[in-house]
């Protein structure tokens, strides 16, 4: 078993356990006196675990985090000018093996990685029994602490709710600051970009051929002129995202309506689940269908009618992806038409109106909200989708509407920069950011003009 996970355990026993201590005390406290207690004794039990070992557990975790850093900051300063003298590649190798050396896994090649070894070794050594002194006198100081904090008159409620609140708000702010993190990085990478192409010619290029890019003289040159105009690529994305909700939106909604205001009881019971296995088949068993018998059908019966298409089509990845993303439309849809209440129904029927009237006028106007954000994830998992389109509509970034040609897509080119040995300093690779950054704020904008429409017709129905 992981060392780590091991610990883990002995902080949930010792938790348990301090709580039914504490508990007892609290118990044996209100049964030797006639004063009322402020906090029942479940409160103290859980005050003494917290008081106890939640600075502790702090610790703890702060260690496992920075633990790695430390100990290399350590063993490159203490090897001194022989480590300053390696590149930065054989640094990071000298580090690895080290470690594996110093765990046993391997055995020292060179003198320099038994030296570092040993620095390893002696500082697991050294830190193990410093966090374990600090751990312990932390348990120690926590558990007088509490024992003397148990009491009638102590607000053991109020101290155990603070705690709870402030982990609740931390836990919240994981999301946030995951956000946060995710922007700085792609703004930070995409300024070294931008630093190298212009962003207007990025933005508004009409010639995407990143591989072809070398630097020279400290700039980026070019073989081809310019090559990181991305509006092929944003096009593309457009084209195939299009294409799949022209098929997802309708027959998802309308899927929602049958199965909501006509199907019974025995068909809903198994056309829904049914439907649904769509969203669980992986993306490239969606592709390699796509590959292999979507795509030839497309050209076959595109050389009957004397119409060229490409062996890789934007037709080809849009159809099967909106088909991948019905699902998300029709259960969504589906659940948010149900939540209409019924007295909308009844009062349309009262009014003389047919089911279909009183769906086109009752029932739709007051979903829509929630119609709304089923189409926004839908083309979110249409924009984000990449295996679909590397394998039917190939990674040619053309500029066309037609979907019978070969495209590609933002999520596509950003793996075909990033895979493989990539230098982070080039614009080639750093173009991987500048194309992240650009689909973020269009998702954000799409999600803000949601936003819009629902609230607008959640003032009307609610």
């Amino acid at each position: 078993m992981n060392l780590g996970l091991i610990e883990l355990v002995a902080f949930a026993v010792a938790a348990i356990a301090l709580f039914m201590i504490g508990r007892s005390r609290a118990s044996m406290l209100a049964g030797n006196r006639s004063t009322p207690m402020h906090s029942t004794p479940p409160y103290h039990g859980s005050y003494l675990a917290i008081v106890t070992l939640l600075p502790a557990f702090l610790v703890w975790i702060v260690w496992l985090m920075v633990s790695e850093t430390v100990a290399n900051f350590v063993v490159t300063r203490g090897l001194g000018s022989a480590y300053d003298q390696l590149g930065e590649t054989d640094r990071n190798t000298l580090l690895r093996l080290a470690r594996a050396v110093a765990d046993g896994s391997v055995a020292a090649a060179n003198d320099i990685e038994a030296r570092a070894a040993e620095i390893f070794s002696r500082f697991d050594t050294i830190s193990t029994w410093i966090i374990l002194t600090a751990i312990a006198a932390l348990i120690g100081g926590g558990l007088v602490i509490g024992f003397r904090s148990l009491s009638t008159r102590f607000r053991a409620r109020h101290a155990v709710e603070r705690t709870a609140m402030g982990l609740l708000i931390a836990a919240s702010s994981v999301a946030i600051i995951t956000t946060l993190g995710i922007v700085l990085s792609l703004i930070f990478e995409s300024l070294r970009f931008f630093e190298k192409v212009p962003f207007f010619q990025f933005l508004f290029g009409l010639h995407w051929s990143p591989q072809s890019a070398y630097e020279g003289a400290g700039e980026v040159a070019t073989q081809n002129g310019d090559v990181f105009g991305a509006v092929p690529v944003f096009a593309g994305t457009l084209l195939i995202t299009a294409i799949a909700m022209l098929v997802a939106a309708p027959i998802g909604l309308l899927s929602a309506i049958y199965l909501s205001e006509y199907a019974g009881p025995r068909v809903r019971s198994f056309a829904k689940p049914l439907l649904e296995v769509l969203a669980g088949i992986p993306t490239v068993v969606y592709g390699f269908f796509a590959a292999l018998t979507v795509a030839p059908l497309f050209r076959g019966l595109g050389a009957m009618i004397g119409l060229g298409v490409s062996s890789e089509s934007a037709l080809a990845a849009g159809l099967i992806m909106g088909v991948m993303i019905i699902p998300f439309v029709s259960s969504l849809s589906d659940d948010v038409i149900n939540a209409v209440p019924q007295s909308l129904r009844d009062g349309s029927a009262g009014l003389g109106a047919t089911k279909s009237e009183t769906i086109r006028r009752v029932i739709i106007p007051a979903a829509l909200p929630g119609i709304v954000s089923a189409l926004m994830l839908a083309i979110s998992r249409a924009i984000g989708e990449t295996m679909i389109v590397v394998m039917a509509a190939g990674l040619a970034a053309n500029l066309t509407a037609n979907p019978l040609d070969a495209v590609t897509t933002v999520t596509v080119q950003i793996v075909t920069l990033l895979v493989g040995d990539q230098e982070f300093d080039s614009a080639k690779t750093l173009a991987a950011f500048a194309l992240g950054l650009v689909l973020f704020f269009a998702t954000l904008v799409l999600n803000i003009i949601a936003l819009q429409v629902i609230r607008k017709y959640q003032e009307q129905y609610d």
